[in-house]
């Protein structure tokens, strides 16, 4: 956990559990899986627990970490935190119990933003009846290609203050997006060893749909294929991507 982050984003992060495994194609290039290893041999505690080599690996099995519920606690001044960057809260080996325990302790520090992003959608729907969602929760799916559009339905039963897409890293074109009660839309190509091309047509799509529909749009960046091609020259950023604009706070959540 960091009561700082380089996630342009958000700006702490904080990883009640830790550990996750691939469940789609956006899961391919985890950056948290190549971290988890190397943490790992470096010794760190909570990353010394495995997982299975087909969809996890090494420090990257799923474990909670209760010591680590009380770190908000001590976070005096408001902060926009990311919960489970090293991880999935909705993951189906996280119990029930334990997540509420995390929402307990969202809902006990409203000066904080909380946001909660998963791949686990539909667990996320079955279970969102039986939490209680404090208004300083931002509830986040990601949406990495039209095969994962059914996540946007699941999230849209979802009661959160504000609903929010990851669409990073891109994959391809969303043809038949809806961004009807969706507050906010990050999306950003692919970075990293092996990284895979966005077409910048698809990014330029979803943004001016985002534009149509009055939904926030956070353009992050274009992956490294387009850094490399470029030279991470941001004169050559396409005009209409050059949006970074957060959802306005609604009632209750901080600023």
């Amino acid at each position: 956990m960091s009561d700082r982050s380089s996630i342009e984003w958000t700006e702490a992060t904080w990883n009640p559990t830790t550990g996750c495994d691939r469940v789609s194609s956006g899961c391919d290039n985890c950056y948290a899986l190549t971290l988890a290893k190397r943490l790992k041999a470096m010794g760190s505690a909570k990353y010394q627990n495995d997982g299975d080599p087909r969809t996890s690996g090494p420090g990257f099995g799923l474990t909670v970490h209760p010591e680590a519920l009380r770190v908000p606690l001590g976070w005096k001044s408001p902060r926009t935190v990311f919960v489970n960057s090293m991880s999935d809260l909705f993951h189906a080996r996280v119990p029930l119990d334990y997540v509420r325990q995390v929402f307990e302790v969202m809902a006990a520090t409203p000066q904080h933003t909380y946001q909660v992003l998963t791949k686990r959608a539909r667990r996320l729907r079955q279970v969102a009846g039986r939490l209680e969602w404090p208004s300083n929760v931002w509830m986040g799916v990601s949406v990495e290609s039209v095969k994962e559009l059914p996540r946007v339905d699941d999230l849209r039963q979802v009661p959160a203050a504000v609903r929010f897409l990851s669409c990073e890293p891109l994959l391809g074109p969303l043809p038949g997006l809806e961004l009807a009660g969706i507050d906010w839309v990050i999306v950003g190509g692919e970075s990293g060893p092996g990284a895979r091309p966005m077409n910048i047509g698809w990014a330029c799509d979803i943004v001016e749909l985002c534009r149509q529909s009055g939904t926030a749009a956070f353009v992050k960046q274009l992956g490294s294929c387009w850094d490399k091609a470029h030279h991470k020259d941001m004169e050559r950023f396409p005009a209409a991507l050059q949006m970074r604009s957060y959802p306005q706070p609604k009632s209750g959540v901080p600023a």
